[in-house]
């Protein structure tokens, strides 16, 4: 079996744009260039995943209903080993080649690549429609080093949920209250997005912030 490709851009890249440490709103100054053809290759995942002069480029969605957001645990099937039983409340994945888009890149294949792995992760009974609201590069850790997220938020009406693949557990929407509650067992990144999301609950489409 062929080894799977990610697709990343070189960590310069982020530098010369301006590295951050944690979680950026300033989604026009990076998204356009880090998705740029130019700027963009598929390397084998086992290279990338040691490799910190590049970054893979992640979707993380949060998905919305009503005044909650989607939570999972990732369990031992899970892609990265180093996040297995880390409560998550992002969804996606790497960007992978296929036969037919290997030569893709820019806005639009990313856009068709985050409904791909939304589809593939989730059983949902919709077209979904995301948004982009902040940017992840956490460089404190052996896999944030190696990794950039983009967060976007999904937002859901009264369709059914299930999940796609079996290394997503203990699937369950909560409110944020629920959440606070389960931060310190979740992945770095979902601290950082739900961090965000209790301070500026509108972004996501919710509710005031918490006191």
């Amino acid at each position: 079996m062929a080894e799977e490709l990610v697709l990343t851009f070189p960590r310069q890249l982020l530098d010369e744009i301006g590295a951050f440490q944690g979680l950026c709103t300033d989604i026009g100054a990076y998204v356009p260039r880090i998705l740029e053809a130019k700027n963009t290759r598929y390397v084998p995942r086992s290279l990338a995943e040691d490799d910190p002069s590049l970054k893979q480029i992640i979707p993380y969605v949060l998905v919305r209903r009503g005044d909650t957001l989607l939570h999972y645990v990732r369990g031992k099937g899970s892609g990265e080993k180093r996040l297995v039983a880390k409560g998550s409340i992002g969804i996606g994945g790497h960007i992978n080649h296929r036969d037919e888009d290997l030569f893709g890149a820019g806005t639009d294949y990313y856009e068709l690549a985050v409904q791909r792995e939304l589809h593939e992760e989730l059983l949902i009974d919709a077209d979904l429609t995301t948004r982009v609201v902040a940017l992840i590069n956490d460089d404190s850790t052996p896999v944030g080093q190696v990794h950039f997220g983009v967060v976007h938020v999904c937002e859901l009406g009264g369709e059914h949920v299930s999940r796609g693949e079996p290394c997503i557990t203990e699937l369950r929407f909560l409110t944020l209250d629920q959440l606070a509650e389960r931060r310190d067992a979740m992945e770095t990144w979902s601290q950082l997005a739900l961090d965000f999301v209790l301070a500026n609950p509108a972004a996501a489409g919710l509710g005031a912030p918490r006191p």
